[in-house]
């Protein structure tokens, strides 16, 4: 089998310049076929001006360099139009071929192609990335030739004519240094941490784990983990067992990916799986990236298709877990404390077991801690379905609709440490408990790190010991951040930091030394740092406590709901956008997401103080009231781990100055937490 290259066309320049146009074509045209089903002939049409004017430019830089045409990105699944490889120095030619105009979007383009390489491609980290929009037709334009950060220009704008003055100007600005061989760079490992839309949208595209993630021996493997579930999953069906895996990690591990991908893998196998959440901004985001990217993807390919049909496809693949509970919940009734069958709803039905049994074998719920337990269902049932006395715990009912299977059942629980938030999440605790009492038949699969605090204080590997079919697999423990690929510890530092283990921090924040940590009293300052440190289509955002009342007066108001649609996914030409830095999110609204730079806004209700952290809740009046409940301070403590764990590439915490003509902004009550991070080590500015 021919090796599959990361490019379509890759050939010295004296080569390309020797070769006739068919030849060039038909080696883009092959690589092409052997990925997609068809090639249109606009795309023809625009290699061939591609091409023409490369033999203008090439014969300047003939005994130099390289040159690969349609270099592939599957973090971001699409492709370099041209790279040039001069003296070292790597060229990004995005062309707009007839296009008069430089538009913001190719721009982004362009800049997102060269922010990708340097971060994640080996052999360009310490090369000279030159990324130039060429819009063949457009007017000229006067470049200012800036770097954006070291190595990196901010991008260039071309036409046909100028193309060639503006590469000569870039190249006399970057000295000449020690490479790689352009083989070797044409060769190089791309090790990409995707956001979790950008990897949703890859997988839900035939992209593999393998395409969009890091392979370092530093970072867990993820292909050995998703491999482990779908060897769990041929051997439940083989065997005909029921068998439920825990996949637990540090926050930004790659749980997720786990999940869509093994749901992926499962639809290409003609499997009925389901991939769900209890995480309603987390699912509203994805369906809606889904769905846009589908569309998009269909009418580049010339097809009408509408956002409707999209929604409607996506929409088998993610659901809410509560839909799914409701779904499961027809045509049943509750008997001496248990569902069962109601055999007059289905009395005229043919084949009711199958109507009464889940058409997946297969589920993966995402962020299972969150599941409710068995006081806040039977609220909500009592409340919104009539149903008095529900007898379950969400997840003593959700595994009891896998087991109406009479033959097998797969369900994969992906569990953050740490991850409750809000009043009635379960836990993993609850998922232990209900297969204990009810599910001893169950084969479980389960990380041996479930030792660690987060997970049910602890004792949730005690709380198994009596069960019957329990296997330990340490491939299910996801163990270092993705999320931060800058700081694959940013989490132990944030765990350290919130138990107020201070000798920890520091030193955990010695090891993110590429990771942009500062602390700042100014809001201002925080946006312009925000904005000054972002490039391309790469995200920022102000994230607070969903009880950070006094934030207000900052103009930072978390009563303000943000529609996280809009603010995860729309440009800074929209208000609602997240780059508008108007809108804030919560951690109900960023659990599960992620952006590349963070501003993390800090109110009083989350206080340092030498006995430890102090919690309040504002009375909506003119005081703050100590939060007495221990569930309740896990819940604000784990809001703010949550928060501290969002950014991608860097973070900035912004703390007030407080008012001491306010009672409720005394500066006492910020000044101690600023101090304790200062102390850590936190630079400010």
């Amino acid at each position: 089998m021919k090796k599959q290259t990361p490019y379509f066309f890759y050939s010295s320049i004296v080569q390309f310049l020797r070769m006739p146009d068919s030849e060039v074509l038909g080696r883009l045209a092959e690589g092409h076929l052997a990925q997609h089903a068809a090639l249109d002939a606009m795309q023809q049409q625009a290699w061939g001006e591609e091409i023409h004017i490369l033999r203008r430019l090439l014969p300047h830089f003939e005994e130099k360099g390289s040159v690969l045409m349609e270099y592939n990105i599957p973090r971001m699944g699409r492709r370099i139009d041209v790279v040039l490889l001069v003296h070292g120095v790597v060229i990004l030619l995005e062309f707009k071929t007839f296009s008069e105009k430089y538009t913001r979007a190719d721009m982004a383009q362009v800049w997102d192609y060269a922010l990708d390489l340097q971060n994640f491609h080996e052999a360009s980290h310490e090369r000279f990335i030159v990324p130039i929009l060429v819009s063949t037709e457009a007017k000229l334009h006067e470049n200012s030739f800036e770097f954006f950060r070291e190595g990196m220009f901010y991008p260039l704008l071309a036409n046909e004519e100028n193309l060639l003055s503006v590469i000569q100007t870039a190249l006399s600005l970057c000295p000449a240094s020690e490479v790689l061989s352009d083989e070797e760079w044409a060769v190089s490992r791309y090790a990409p941490t995707p956001t979790i839309i950008e990897a949703a949208s890859a997988l839900y595209n035939n992209h593999s784990v393998a395409d969009i993630s890091r392979s370092d021996a530093a970072v867990e493997n993820l292909t050995t983990t998703t491999e482990r579930i779908a060897q769990t999953i041929e051997w439940a069906e083989r065997e005909q067992k029921k068998v439920i895996c825990f996949v637990t990690g540090v926050p930004g591990a790659g749980k997720t990916l786990v999940g869509l991908n093994t749901a992926t893998q499962q639809f290409e196998k003609d499997n009925v799986a389901v991939y769900l959440s209890g995480n309603f901004p987390l699912v509203e985001v994805l369906t809606e990236a889904l769905a846009r990217d589908k569309v998009k993807r269909e009418r580049t390919a010339g097809n009408r298709f509408t956002k409707a049909k999209a929604l409607s496809e996506v929409k088998t693949f993610i659901q809410m877990i509560h839909h799914y509970r409701d779904t499961c919940l027809q045509g049943t009734r509750v008997v001496d404390g248990d569902i069962v069958k109601d055999e007059d709803f289905f009395r005229n039905v043919k084949n009711s077991d199958k109507h009464f049994v889940p058409v997946d074998h297969i589920a993966i719920f995402d962020e299972a801690q969150r599941a409710w337990t068995k006081e806040q269902l039977r609220n909500f049932m009592a409340r919104k379905k009539g149903i008095s006395d529900f007898p379950m715990s969400e997840p003593e009912y959700l595994i009891s609709c896998l087991d109406r299977h009479q033959d097998w059942a797969v369900i994969v629980c992906l569990v953050g440490g740490g991850q409750e938030i809000n009043t009635g999440e379960a836990g993993i605790g609850e998922w232990i408990s209900a297969l204990n009492s009810r599910f001893p038949h169950w084969h479980v699969l389960i990380s041996d790190r479930l030792r660690d605090e987060e997970y049910a204080a602890g004792k949730a590997l005690q709380m198994l010991a009596n069960h019957a079919n329990v296997q330990f697999e340490p491939s299910l423990h996801l163990a270092v951040s993705m999320r931060s690929f800058r700081a694959e510890n940013l989490s132990r530092f944030v765990h350290h930091l919130l138990n107020l283990e201070t000798d920890a921090a520091h030193e955990d924040l010695r090891t993110l030394s590429d990771y942009p940590l500062f602390l700042t009293r100014d809001k201002t300052t925080a946006k312009r740092w925000l904005r000054r440190m972002a490039g391309g289509n790469e995200r920022y955002g102000i994230v607070a406590s969903s009880a950070g009342d006094r934030l207000r007066p900052e103009d930072i108001s978390v009563r303000l709901k943000a529609n996280v649609v809009h603010w995860f996914l729309d440009d800074n030409t929209d208000v609602r956008s997240s780059l508008f830095l108007e809108d804030v999110a919560t951690e109900f609204d960023v659990q599960g997401l992620e952006l590349d730079y963070v501003c993390v806004a800090w109110d009083a209700d989350f206080r340092y103080s030498p006995d430890g952290w102090q919690y309040y809740q504002f009375n909506g009046g003119d005081r703050w009231n100590n939060v007495r409940r221990p569930e309740r301070q896990l819940y604000r403590k784990n809001a703010y781990r949550v928060l501290l764990t969002r950014a991608r590439q860097g973070m900035i915490i912004f703390i007030p100055r407080g008012d001491a003509s306010d009672s409720t902004r005394l500066p006492a009550y910020y000044d101690c937490t600023y101090d304790y991070l200062k102390r850590i080590g936190i630079k400010e500015i």
